[in-house]
């Protein structure tokens, strides 16, 4: 009787694990009407501690070449209910705001990537799971890895 608990013990955590493997978005709901649901599946690292991945988020737009533009806005970390999961979601997208440069009004209009202003937003390097970014359709998510040296420095005492 033990044994045979035993084995469907076992048979269970073994169709649990496949079941992960074959659908690892499954806690991850689809994407709302009117956003779009992205996803990113990072290699394995020996030290993941050592690493982050900054999200970027903006859009493809014509502005001069003389100014610098960034849109309003923020991610956000958003816990997946029932599974301790978290996803990051940008709710929408801000008015684009740029320096004040004088451009030469004659000067062609250049395609540029601008991105959300303020601080790089850094998550956690994790290969175990995917990182899935929702956004409101037409922007465009990019990302970037960090990583820290294996050297460290001490700091003097005064």
């Amino acid at each position: 009787m033990k044994h045979s608990a035993i084995v469907t013990l076992l048979a269970f955590i073994a169709s649990l694990l496949s079941l992960k493997a074959s659908d690892e978005l499954a806690a991850f709901p689809a994407a709302e009407k009117g956003m779009v649901r992205h996803v990113l599946r990072l290699p394995k690292k020996d030290d993941e501690a050592a690493f982050k991945i900054e999200l970027i988020a903006g859009k493809t737009v014509m502005v001069d070449a003389a100014n610098r533009y960034f849109f309003g806005g923020k991610i956000e970390d958003q816990n997946i209910e029932g599974w301790g999961y978290v996803c990051y979601r940008i709710s929408e997208l801000g008015p684009m705001a740029g320096t004040l440069m004088a451009a030469d009004p004659a000067a062609p209009k250049e395609d540029r990537f601008v991105a959300l202003g303020g601080e790089p937003y850094l998550v956690r390097y994790n290969s175990r799971l995917p990182l899935v970014v929702y956004v409101p359709e037409g922007v465009i998510v990019r990302y970037r890895v960090w990583s820290a040296s294996p050297e460290t420095m001490a700091i003097d005492a005064e």
